[in-house]
């Protein structure tokens, strides 16, 4: 009850000669709400009914034994009398501190600690929030109970020196405890001397994390590479590729040392072939696994850095900047307007704080605060309600106040942590991703159709030439391998796994690259998009400027000129010197100001870099700086701490101010404002005079002096400082008479309704210059096609200033206000969009217009913000930037993109990266698909016109292939720095196709080289090279190697031209292969370049990736062709050979820059021609042969649903029941049972089903025996069961 009259005994009793006192106002400890009546008359809304009972009707007696209140009675009688409550009620009232506290099924691991030198258990704090219960709060004694049981402090919060703690305090001792703590305003902080750094919080509070965790989610346990190995080897094509080279290699060996040796050719080799088949696809399977391992280090490391932010702490009585990793269990933690909480815990006090709860309890509305000190003194005066909330949530926002709270629980055993537990995903899909997703399908399906007419074609040829084959069963069934793993093989090339891959290889090179130049990327789509932007909205301060701001002018009153530098003055005017003007102020006048700049902030001392500074709005912090340089401000804690707060009204950015309510001595309450000074202004009728004289004076603002301050303001502003106005008025009531005031609190007035009729005190001007190189920056924006507009809080004036510094205005640019902006219509709206350069005095609202506006017209969209109200825009954009230094929590968290640095010039890095990702995919894209036209059509056209159904390249040469395509290249083509001249073109459109028609081009010209190349050296490269079929002696020399020469011309001599001619054709086939490969080295260079322009080689040197893949290739080739022997199916060549191979694979350099002087509307309107005969022919085809195959289509639905699927079925309940249980997820799938569980939902949550009798249902009447039966087989799969947990995770 004596709650209301605290401030008063604080205020009246003596300071230690030490250390200050400190009132509940102090804004480096805590911050108290004012007190409330100790009574109030209830409504019907403040009683909450339990599930069985009726309170508002029934009556009621309840005293229970070991209730907290046992000795408090409850009486409700509407019989016989008006009187409603003789004491209030909340839910869980009647409660024992037991039952408030009693542990659940799902969560009593949480209720057992050891040797815990604190009072409560995790699970014990956890029952506060779960749901929110103040029968919980009062069972652990308020917040003095927790405070004594967490063994911190409320003002002066952990000490930097705990470690291990000894002994340990009982829960009674804590519970018992909180009615004989001191109130907080009678509290002493500690001596501001203690440092707090880094190091000395680092490696300390052991017990507290060992007993309450970290404040960090366990890591998603990472994929082993042994997993990664595995799924890429879980590929069907791979699967059965394997399965025929093993029967291969079986049939082969079998052939080997079960058949006799041939007499002529010796033992078979044939098994070499199988064998090296699976070789190969085990190297494929590791270099992709390994390849996906370093990604996924890449992006564990990468989420890692983007979940780290500093909160503020108080720690030994002193504000500091911690991590949100090193928040423990006892922390006091700052809040104010923006911040994204990390904890949950119990507010100790504040300001008008509200906070949006709605992504963690669903509750749309704005959440009131109260402190937990005043909750717990209305639950001892009998006077709590349901209403009162004094709980914080983890995960929720701070939309409104400034505050302190005492941390309850971090990391697992948070709220927002047991959720995050839960919703754990893989990484995202970006756009590109998909769209090459969806195209690698088309390609596949379009090399399967193909490997699936050349197996056809093959297997009838092979069918029809059985009567006449006199080879053995097993060379008979090698063959048919052969035709097999060839077709297989050819699916294998065919389908582009890589393009996915190659988009995720970019992405993860450019984000690393990203952080490095200030930009983390929250998620990974924004990336890729930034490449495209084509017009950045960007803030002006911290993102143009310096952010580092300085007060260098100013003006008391109308006629009070100061100014750092005189000369910068109008010459007309009397300007002082900063000591000259404010050295002479009056007590009462330098007090004005002081309260005006100390009192009226949120900013605080603090460290950084081991230097004591100002933490906060950097506003506020130049103001603080002038304040301490020439007010003489001590300790802006000790400024603060005499002074009662009264009502507080945070910065808002609609209204460009901020204010404060504090009372005096004298018990007259003073408002104090400060903001934009021309909108400050326009509420000031009266403005101080005499600052000289002992007692304030003021007299009414004339249009003169009004003039002469709006001539100032405009003279500041067109020298590019921002101007910040300070207004006060007195008060001898709070709230004022004739005030409006707040709905749920009526001793807090609308801060509308009071800014009227102000006194205008000062008004200063402050020094923000622009960035280095921030014009430059703007200038490669506009010459990339990406148009730039500044959106400034600033007034018209200031901002077209520092616009045209930048290079943003222009002569012919528009500069509009935000409130003239909203007003325009939708059409001249979009008529003044393309010129409008600058948009002024704007609110965040404007901001969100202006992007909603220019996306309509098909722009694509980066904005900048720092503000809460930001959020809203940087969601809508298609690229967010929030400021990593002055953002707050929820601009971060609407954000694609977080700017480390605040600085403009990093969102050019982010544009030139963005490119470089789309430009990587674009090169591998244009590889890739040349290679699979050229690989595909050559191998069936060499398999179908070959006698012996063998294409030129093997299954082998095929692998080796496709391990060029699908992972070198990738690597190589991924990880091209961008350099400077990619700012030199226009945005990608939105609907741009993937593959342009310079790619088009490019891809149809090589690949009609490269098979013109490898045919004519297949089908006729006998003749052109001279080879003479019959093996004579002449040209042994050129057509064997020269080791094998005298043999082959003993074999001529002897009459074994054919086996000379076999020699010979197995080297050509080896030069075919080899050029081919080198071809596609080769080519890789021409990929490197996009445009039509000849210099391939540009920053090659640069790309170390690109250089030593290429080795390794080069490498690996010449290997293959001097060792790979019959592994690779390749025959040693000689000198004159492989310069033959070099000079056919060489030209396709010159061959690109033919293909580069072809003008694209030329190569268009070819492509467009032969497009219209494609679909002419194909599209007739296509329906043939859909008619013609739709009989095999329903005939393989069919055998598989009555067949395949029933013996699938059969097998596995065979094999479950030999192993005694069944496969989670395994039961009946295809039998459509709605009440699987899968190995997820398993995992999240273990849930007890009872057995549900049919006849616990609700009797109906008797049905005929047939719906009987029905009914009982429907019952045991329709009975209402508990729902499955909701498991949001992506698979593998």
């Amino acid at each position: 009850m004596q709650q209301s009259h605290r401030h008063q005994e604080s205020t009246s009793s003596e300071p230690d000669d030490l250390t200050p006192t400190t009132t509940h106002t102090e804004a480096s400890s805590s911050l108290l709400s004012p007190s409330s009546p100790t009574t109030k008359s209830l409504g019907g809304d403040t009683l909450r009914c339990r599930a069985d009972s009726f309170n508002s009707t029934a009556e009621t007696s309840r005293s229970r034994a070991n209730s907290f209140n046992s000795k408090a009675e409850t009486a409700r009688s509407r019989a016989n009398s008006d009187i409603v409550t003789l004491r209030s009620r909340f839910e869980g009232d009647e409660l024992s501190s037991e039952e408030a506290l009693r542990p659940d099924k799902t969560n009593a691991e949480d209720f057992k600690v050891e040797n815990s030198p604190f009072a409560f258990s995790p699970g014990q704090l956890n029952k506060t929030l779960n749901p929110k219960s103040l029968a919980a709060y009062r069972a652990l004694g308020g917040i003095y109970g927790l405070e004594q049981g967490l063994r911190t402090d409320l003002v002066a919060g952990l000490s930097v020196d705990e470690t291990s703690l000894e002994g340990n305090v009982s829960f009674q001792e804590a519970t018992e405890s909180a009615n004989s703590q001191k109130p907080l305003e009678s509290r002493r902080i500690i001596a501001q001397d203690v440092i707090v750094t880094e190091h000395e919080i680092k490696g300390q509070y052991h017990d507290r994390k060992r007993i309450f965790k970290d404040n960090r989610l366990p890591a998603k346990k990472p994929v082993s590479i042994w997993r990664l190995f595995w799924n890429a080897y879980n590929d069907r094509v791979l699967l059965i590729l394997t399965a025929a080279a093993a029967i291969s290699l079986a049939l082969g060996i079998y052939e080997a040392v079960g058949q006799p040796p041939d007499p002529e050719g010796g033992a078979s080799l044939d098994w070499v072939e199988g064998l090296a088949i699976i070789v190969a696809i085990v190297v494929v399977v590791l270099v992709t696994g390994l390849n996906d391992y370093r990604r996924e280090r890449q992006f564990t490391a990468l989420n890692a850095r983007k979940d780290d932010r500093q909160v503020k702490a108080i720690r030994s009585g002193k504000s500091a900047m911690i991590s949100v990793h090193d928040v423990t269990v006892g922390d006091v933690l700052h809040l104010e307007s923006g911040d994204s909480l990390p904890a949950d815990g119990i507010l100790i006090g504040g300001h008008g704080i509200r906070c949006d709860e709605s992504s963690a309890t669903g509750e749309s509305d704005a959440m009131k605060k109260i402190g937990g000190p005043e909750v717990w003194q209305r639950i001892l005066d009998g006077t709590a309600t349901s209403k009162l909330d004094p709980f914080i949530i983890s995960g929720s926002k701070v939309t409104e106040g400034v505050g302190t709270y005492l941390v309850t629980s971090v990391g697992v055993n948070s709220s927002y942590g047991k959720i995050m537990m839960g919703l754990q995903a893989e990484n995202e899909e970006t756009p590109l991703q998909v769209k090459l997703a969806r195209m690698a399908n088309w390609i596949g399906y379009l090399g399967t159709s193909a490997a699936g007419l050349l197996f056809f074609i093959l297997l009838i040829r092979f069918l029809a030439g059985l009567s006449g084959n006199t080879d053995t069963p097993a060379k008979r069934g090698q063959s048919f391998l052969d035709i097999l793993i060839v077709a297989i093989t050819i699916i294998v090339v065919a389908v582009p796994e890589g393009l996915p891959v190659a988009v995720t290889l970019a992405l993860s090179f450019a984000t690393k690259q990203m952080f490095k130049e200030n930009n983390l990327v929250r998620h990974l789509r924004a990336c890729e998009t930034m490449g495209n932007a084509t017009t950045i909205c960007s803030d002006k301060t911290g993102t143009l400027t310096q952010n580092k701001m300085t007060v260098v002018a100013g003006v008391l009153g109308s006629k009070i000129n100061f100014a750092v530098n005189i000369d910068m003055e109008d010459e007309e005017k009397t300007v002082f010197t900063f000591a000259a003007a404010l050295g002479r102020l009056s007590p009462a006048a330098r007090n004005l100001l002081l309260q005006s700049i100390a009192i009226n902030s949120t900013a605080f001392e603090g460290e950084e870099d081991g230097k004591a500074t100002y933490i906060g709005s950097k506003t506020e912090t130049a103001l603080l700086t002038m304040a301490k340089e020439h007010l003489g401000m001590g300790p802006v804690v000790e400024e603060r701490a005499g002074v009662e707060i009264v009502q507080l009204f945070p910065f808002d950015s609609d209204r460009k101010c901020m204010g404060v309510v504090i009372r005096l001595a004298s018990g007259i309450y003073r408002l104090l404002v400060k903001g934009a000074a021309e909108i400050m202004l326009e509420h000031a009728t009266e403005e101080v005079t005499d600052v000289m004289e002992e007692t304030l004076k003021a007299i009414e603002l004339s249009e003169e002096a009004r003039g002469r301050i709006l001539a100032d303001i405009d003279d500041y502003a067109t020298q590019s400082l921002r101007t910040i106005a300070m207004l006060y008025k007195d008060f001898q009531q709070w709230p004022p008479k004739d005030v409006q005031t707040l709905e749920d609190d009526r001793n807090m007035a609308q801060f509308d309704d009071i800014l009227r009729e102000m006194t205008f005190v000062a008004v200063v001007g402050i020094q923000d210059p622009l960035r280095d190189g921030v014009a430059l920056a703007v200038q490669r924006c506009q010459d990339a096609g990406i148009v730039v507009r500044m959106v400034t809080g600033d007034n018209l004036t200031t901002a077209s200033a520092i616009a045209k510094q930048c290079g943003i205005k222009t002569e012919k640019g528009l500069v509009l206000e935000g409130p003239k902006f909203r007003q325009l219509s939708d059409e001249d709206m979009d008529k003044i969009l393309p010129d409008l350069q600058v948009l002024a005095r704007s609110s965040p609202d404007d901001k969100k217009i202006l992007v909603s506006k220019l996306k309509r017209l098909g722009e694509t969209v980066a904005v900048t913000g720092d503000g809460t109200n930001d959020g809203p825009a940087l969601k809508m954009a298609d690229v967010g930037f929030s400021m990593g230094i002055a953002g707050t929590e929820v601009a971060k968290e609407a954000s694609a993109i977080i700017l480390l640095d605040d600085n403009f010039s990093s969102i050019v890095k982010a544009v030139m990266w963005g490119r470089s990702v789309n430009d990587a995919v674009a090169k591998f894209l244009q590889f890739q698909i040349t290679v699979n036209i050229t690989a595909v059509v050559l191998a069936f056209v060499s398999a179908v016109s070959s006698t012996k159904m063998h294409s030129v390249l093997s299954a082998v040469q095929l692998l080796w292939v496709n391990l060029i395509m699908d992972t070198f290249a990738a690597l190589a083509l991924a990880t091209d720095p961008p350099t400077e001249k990619i700012l030199n073109r226009k945005p990608t459109p939105k609907r741009a196709p993937l593959i342009t028609t310079n790619m088009w081009k490019m891809i149809v010209g090589q690949a009609i080289y490269q098979l013109l190349v490898t045919l004519v050296l297949y089908f006729v490269g006998y003749d052109v090279l001279g080879y003479d079929t019959k093996c004579l002696a002449a040209n042994q020399r050129t057509l064997c190697p020269s080791s094998l020469a005298l043999q082959a011309l003993h074999d001529c001599q002897t009459d074994a031209a054919s086996k000379c001619t076999g020699r010979m054709h197995d080297q050509l086939n080896t030069m075919v292969f080899n050029t081919f490969v080198w071809m596609q080295i080769f080519n890789e260079f021409n990929n490197r370049r996009l445009d039509n322009k000849f210099n391939i080689f540009e920053g090659v040197l640069r790309n170390y990736f690109f250089i030593a893949i290429n080795c390794i290739m080069v490498g690996g080739q010449i290997m293959i062709i001097f060792v790979g022997g019959a592994a690779f199916d390749v025959k040693r060549i000689n000198g004159t050979q492989w310069a033959v191979c070099i000079l056919c694979a060489l030209p396709c350099l010159l061959w690109a820059v033919v293909l580069r002087c072809v003008p694209d509307p030329y190569a268009a309107t070819l492509f467009g021609i032969a497009a219209k005969i494609w679909l002419g022919v194909a599209r007739p085809a296509l329906k043939v042969l859909k008619f013609t195959l739709s009989p095999v289509t329903k005939a393989w639905r069919l055998l598989t649903a009555n067949v395949f699927a029933p013996t699938w079925r059969f097998s596995r309940r065979c094999v479950s029941k030999l192993w005694g249980k069944r496969k989670d997820g395994d039961v009946d799938r295809e039998e459509g049972d709605t009440h699987k569980r899968t190995a997820d939902e398993e995992a999240t949550v273990d849930v007890e089903m009872e057995p549900v009798a049919v006849g616990a249902l609700p009797t109906t009447p008797p049905l005929p025996p047939q719906q009987q039966q029905q009914q009982r087989q429907q019952t045991s799969f329709e009975l209402p069961m508990q729902p499955p947990p909701i498991t949001l995770t992506t698979p593998t």
